[in-house]
């Protein structure tokens, strides 16, 4: 079993912090199974909404639940919405007996049911699927390849996992999205999610998809909103500076899950991930969600102007301005771009992150960082002098070449003891791929 300890501890602290904790997310994401590691499943303190015995225990919710000491967990909470009002009369006892973990499939519905009934009474968390803090440095190509979700990770095979994903897919587009009101019939559904995949680290523009689909663009934002509270995409905002510059206003989008972009494109092989166009844009999109689960921020932008400057996150923490720039590159240079980004934003620190393997200086308050190293790394925003690597783990990158000498791969990352070297492997596996010449 993989042990994710940072979710598992922050779930532990907002149930000290906070009467009602809200754990949501994708289906299949592992929240069952953290929740189980806090109360265990054969507890009275534990209900399982898609389990008879939970529903008939509950059938008088009040009378079942009010007796309850420590920590209760109620998991798939969407099936009875209507237990929040009792939950709130619950947690407003004095001295309070109980705190309640309650698990739901991320939905717009299921957040504001929860904000509007239990307002200031509860802390949500959104957990995605596996890490790279979770599963080590060694695990990169393979979770970049596969994806997060457990099962997809953990299939065993490629082709095993490619199926899971699908499945997953033609589930979501079944039986999720219409339960919670989406009308659209599942084939045009897919035409739409595809679409949002091929757009995939651009900024959106709804125009496009509501011509194709032959429905409006309203509707086609509506649905994207379905995709992100689902937290299966995410909508980047833009950051608005104040400057005598025109400036990129509609939002950048990713599919959150890099197995489930790659299985959207089709990519069922290495072969195919390294020639997809796409390539890049999948790699920036793994980073930058590994990123975001990995450094605390108070919010994350991305930022533009309409004569092609721009940066591709800009993370607000503790009052300043730190910007990331995301390179798919041998040895990132300084850019213009990047000139012009600190300047204009009167950025604190700007790190490139790269698929390298040592960290070097491009100018003042630029410094280029290897991806492994800012993930293990305690502070990203911090310059390389003040970086470190866990338990003396490092990174060997080999990236192949297209033919213009771009460099088009993915990563051979190994961990490695301080005596030992990381050794390139000969294939494509969760160790890492050979150079391609």
């Amino acid at each position: 079993m993989i042990e994710r300890r940072q979710s598992l501890a922050a779930i532990r602290a907002a149930l000290k912090r906070s009467p009602v904790t809200l754990l949501v997310g994708p289906r299949q994401s592992g929240k069952t199974t953290l929740a189980r590691l806090i109360v265990p499943p054969s507890s009275i303190g534990y209900f399982d909404l898609e389990d008879p015995r939970s529903l008939a225990r509950l059938s008088e919710p009040m009378t079942a639940l009010s007796p309850l000491r420590g920590i209760v967990v109620i998991d798939e909470i969407q099936r009875r919405p209507g237990l929040f009002p009792v939950i709130r009369v619950l947690v407003d006892r004095k001295p309070l007996p109980a705190r309640f973990l309650i698990l739901g499939s991320a939905s717009p519905r299921l957040l504001s049911q929860s904000s509007e009934t239990l307002a200031g009474r509860v802390e949500a968390h959104t957990l995605s699927g596996f890490s790279l803090a979770d599963l080590g440095a060694g695990a990169l190509a393979r979770h970049w390849r596969r994806g997060g979700f457990p099962r997809s990770y953990l299939a065993r095979t490629e082709s095993d996992s490619l199926i899971w994903r699908q499945q997953f897919i033609q589930t979501y587009l079944e039986r999720d999205l219409p339960e919670l009101g989406v009308s659209m019939p599942a084939p045009t559904m897919l035409r739409l999610w595809t679409m949002l995949a091929h757009s995939h680290a651009q900024v959106w523009n709804a125009a496009e998809p509501a011509r194709s689909l032959g429905i409006s663009m309203p509707t086609v934002r509506r649905y994207l909103d379905f995709f992100t509270g689902l937290s299966l995409v995410r909508q980047l905002q833009p950051w608005h500076e104040n400057l005598g510059k025109r400036q990129v206003k509609a939002p950048k989008l990713y599919i959150r899950d890099s197995g489930i972009f790659h299985a959207l494109h089709g990519l069922a092989s290495e072969k195919d991930i390294l020639s997809h166009p796409k390539a890049g844009a999948s790699w920036e999109g793994y980073v930058l969600e590994e990123i975001l689960q990995a450094v605390p921020n108070e919010g994350a932008f991305f930022w533009a102007t309409h004569t092609g400057a721009e940066l591709d996150l800009l993370l607000l923490r503790k009052g300043g301005r730190y910007g990331v720039e995301i390179k798919y590159q041998d040895a990132p240079r300084l850019t213009a771009s990047m000139r012009i980004a600190l300047q204009d934003l009167k950025l604190d620190h700007l790190t490139v992150i790269y698929p390298g393997d040592r960290a070097y200086p491009l100018a003042d308050r630029v410094d280029v960082i290897p991806f492994v190293q800012a993930i293990q790394s305690s502070d990203l925003i911090a310059p390389p002098a003040r970086l470190h690597l866990t338990n003396g783990t490092c990174c060997r990158t080999s990236l192949p070449r297209s033919s213009n000498g771009t460099a088009h791969g993915t990563l051979d990352i190994a961990p490695r003891s301080p005596a030992r070297t990381a050794r390139v492997k000969p294939s494509m596996n969760a160790s890492g791929i050979s150079p391609r010449q």
